[in-house]
């Protein structure tokens, strides 16, 4: 979507204009649902915490300084609730199990054009190598990864979100994709 249609948009989702918000919600599920997915790895809390984040935007839309940053800010919506929701289930000692097969690709607006049958392979392949070693990255790493990589947010945004100077958020993605080469390469052997 062009600036000016998303900044229209946004205008009629701060009217409250339901096609707007619906429209929205169209427009960014996927990858929200994605990133939620990931951070979760859980497809079932993934899915109540899209709904929830949808949800907060409606409500606070009117509160929104567009800035050109509107998927930043979703996303970090969409982070800050994982983020929450990881908190209470700490605190009540619960922790989930991951289900490699029930970590999928989600939020692809377009279709590529197919590859040759031993490449679909080899990249099918990859991904599933990726996603396991993602998974056995301590949360914090697999944290950091998803929000620069997946949620597409800035090292300065990143470390506004956790709270932390630029610095240690530029540390901690720098060793959490040290971790992930790592892991790779240990997969591949």
């Amino acid at each position: 979507m062009d600036r000016s249609a998303l900044d229209e948009l946004l205008e009629r989702a701060r009217r409250r204009e339901p096609d707007a918000l619906s429209r929205l919600v169209d427009l960014y599920a996927g990858r929200v649902y994605g990133l939620l997915v990931r951070l979760t790895r859980d497809r079932d809390a993934a899915e109540d915490l899209m709904q929830e984040t949808f949800l907060r935007v409606c409500r606070v839309i009117d509160q929104y300084q567009h800035d050109n940053r509107f998927e930043s800010w979703l996303m970090r919506i969409a982070a800050n609730l994982a983020r929450d929701r990881a908190r209470q289930r700490r605190r009540r000692g619960v922790t989930s199990p991951l289900d490699d097969d029930e970590v999928g690709q989600h939020g692809e607006l377009s279709a590529p054009p197919l590859p040759r049958p031993d490449e679909a392979l080899e990249a099918a392949e990859a991904g599933d190598r990726l996603e396991a070693a993602l998974a056995r990255l301590s949360d914090p790493e697999r944290e950091i990864l998803v929000l620069r990589h997946y949620a597409d947010l800035s090292f300065r945004e990143i470390a506004d979100l956790l709270g932390v100077p630029l610095g240690t958020a530029l540390a901690r993605a720098h060793r959490a994709l040290g971790r992930l080469r790592e892991l790779m390469r240990y997969d591949q052997d």
